[in-house]
């Protein structure tokens, strides 16, 4: 799933392409909008929220799209190739003068009045990369499970916004506990540098076309998909193991000597993760 910086380049280049200008092509390529129009309106502006984008369309109307695992949005400039995928994955297509925004694979995309924007990202917690954000809260959020595991708690975006599989795993790392670590165990000074250290993360990243939590040229990432190569830091073995909630298991990265807590006794298989993009 794309990280909060990988949205908030795309609402960029959304943005950047779109803006202030008149819609001349309207299509989306789903069933419930298979006749909606938007030629003719302004776009007003293309924000991020957290993993969600939202459009904001003249006349208050706001289009939603989520790209969740496999989902973007290209932008092409006027006889330029379109390259995201075939066309049948194609699920809107949004054009001025100069731009067309192609939304391919988009497993959410609703038209919603802006007023309404609540219904689409209200659930959401404070925003890492937004103006909302507000690192108490976070921290309140996490912390209201004190049982629950911390990486699962730091993927809840209802806790707070813009974390991926990529920053839980670095995150960990960075605060030397395992994912498995019951978020209330972690040392009192940890926990109070997690929002400040996950807000650094993503805003360091948001400009950056490769993403990086190390500094160090070529070894981007401590522990994300690293396995079963040596730790950065230690030289231990990276491990790999699945972590969810029972709905969805995701590929998690720890280094078993620099990282105290819980975790799997044995790791599966090394598997490739899936590509990201800062």
């Amino acid at each position: 799933m794309p990280e909060g910086d990988t949205v908030w380049q795309a609402a960029r280049r959304l943005h950047g392409a779109l803006a202030g200008k008149v819609l001349t092509r309207s299509d989306f390529r789903v069933p419930r909008y298979a006749t909606a129009d938007l030629t003719g309106r302004t776009v007003l502006d293309v924000i991020p929220r957290g993993k969600h984008l939202l459009t904001r369309i003249e006349g208050g109307l706001t289009l939603h799209s989520h790209l969740r695992m496999e989902g973007s949005w290209k932008v092409y400039a006027h006889h330029q190739r379109w390259t995201g995928g075939p066309t049948h994955q194609i699920r809107a297509i949004l054009g001025t003068t100069d731009r067309t925004a192609v939304g391919y694979r988009l497993p959410v995309l609703e038209l919603l009045r802006t007023t309404d924007e609540h219904r689409a990202v209200g659930h959401l917690g404070p925003d890492l990369l937004g103006p909302d954000w507000d690192p108490d809260r976070a921290l309140a959020n996490l912390l209201a499970d004190p049982a629950r595991p911390l990486g699962e708690a730091l993927l809840d975006q209802r806790n707070l916004a813009g974390i991926g599989n990529v920053y839980k795993s670095e995150l960990c790392f960075l605060l030397g506990a395992t994912p498995w670590l019951p978020v209330g165990a972690l040392p009192t000074d940890r926990a109070a540098q997690l929002p400040a250290l996950a807000k650094k993360l993503l805003e360091t990243n948001r400009d950056r076309p490769i993403r990086s939590t190390t500094g160090r040229r070529g070894q981007d990432l401590f522990v994300y998909g690293r396995a079963p190569r040596p730790c950065l830091r230690c030289h231990t073995p990276v491990r790999a193991a699945d972590q969810g909630d029972g709905s969805r298991e995701r590929p998690t990265y720890w280094c078993p000597n620099c990282q105290k807590g819980p975790a799997p006794h044995t790791a599966p298989p090394h598997r490739t993760p899936r590509r990201t993009t800062g």
